[in-house]
């Protein structure tokens, strides 16, 4: 069997995952009679803090429906250059909810210069879009955000009047890493954006995280967006199967990152340290081909992410490594 390490969106459902969905108990969520849902639901409100919570078949649609809750037409959201809900979402924000994005460079760990945070703030003025939201991310490209950086962003959002959003499709991850409860990770922010479909291993699913009045606003952007499905019970029950199963293990992944960034260092690679589930490293002139001969799922490129999960196993990592060890023999010699 190959072994895929184009991201953590890969993985395949549990037996145990497969079995909750065949039992599951569904209804129509549509009319919020899905007992699977409304319990994923409950159950993710009490472990992150809020007050509630609304499951999304996709975090891209999560994050979109978060910023137009926040945001009107014609006002802006200060965001990273490097964050998914800029990057990597089709412009959404801009495309469907007539909202503004002002990025701002990305520092070396993933957090942003304040003072240019708060340079970027237009002043009252109908010249100017109205800034209204601060969206931040947390794993971004696999780093954590420190704490003091969090809390020194949501203080400077506060003095302005900001919302504050967090993207946390991989907060668990980093929950994990720095052994703290999710909820501590989640508190001060407005909304929150929490991925099932990644390291936790469910085939679908986001939920945003908020307060009644806010998630009551994101229901309807839901509906807009054409996310209300009928028995999502069944994904539901994955969900619920993951936060139940696979938080914990999240540790085994960031174990074979470290020993994968490692061996790559000692077979002289250039690779970054993992701290999470991500490796990154300058791929050398075939490399990524060299690896797809031997069975090896990577998404091509000068710059190389490796994303392990739980489909990659320790003895996955060691083969890999062993492949990688050949290559370099190959070229030298």
């Amino acid at each position: 069997m190959s072994i895929d390490l184009r991201s953590d969106t890969v993985t395949r459902p549990t037996d145990g995952m497969r079995q909750a969905m065949f039992d599951a108990d569904v209804g129509d969520d549509v009319f919020g009679d899905d007992p699977s849902v409304n319990r994923l639901q409950q159950q993710a409100a009490a472990l992150c803090g809020f007050e509630s919570v609304l499951w999304f078949p996709s975090g891209t649609q999560s994050n979109l429906a978060a910023l137009m809750s926040h945001c009107g037409r014609g006002d802006e959201y200060l965001v990273g250059q490097e964050a998914h809900t800029y990057r990597y979402e089709a412009g959404g924000a801009a495309v469907l909810g007539s909202i503004q994005p002002q990025p701002l460079a990305n520092q070396a760990d993933g957090s942003l210069d304040l003072a240019e945070v708060e340079a970027a703030i237009k002043p009252d003025d109908p010249h100017f879009a109205r800034t209204r939201l601060l969206a931040l991310e947390n794993t971004i490209g696999g780093r954590i955000l420190s704490p003091d950086f969090v809390h020194a962003a949501q203080a400077l959002a506060r003095r302005h009047g900001l919302a504050l959003h967090l993207d946390g499709a991989r907060l668990f991850n980093a929950a994990v890493a720095m052994g703290r409860p999710i909820s501590q990770l989640c508190a001060g922010f407005d909304s929150v954006s929490l991925c099932l479909s990644k390291g936790l291993g469910a085939p679908a699913g986001t939920l945003l995280c908020g307060s009644q009045t806010f998630i009551a606003r994101a229901h309807r952007c839901r509906k807009i967006l054409g996310g209300g499905l009928r028995q999502a019970g069944f994904l539901a029950a994955a969900g619920l199967y993951a936060i139940e199963h696979h938080v914990e293990r999240l540790a085994e992944d960031h174990a074979n990152a470290i020993m994968l960034s490692e061996g790559l260092l000692h077979a002289g690679y250039e690779a970054t340290p993992a701290r999470t589930n991500m490796v990154f490293l300058h791929a050398p002139a075939g490399f990524s081909a060299y690896l797809a001969q031997h069975d090896i799922k990577v998404l091509p490129g000068e710059r190389l992410r490796l994303v392990t999960h739980l489909d990659v196993s320790t003895e996955d990592i060691a083969h890999l490594l062993d492949v990688a060890k050949r290559f370099t023999r190959q070229r030298r010699a």
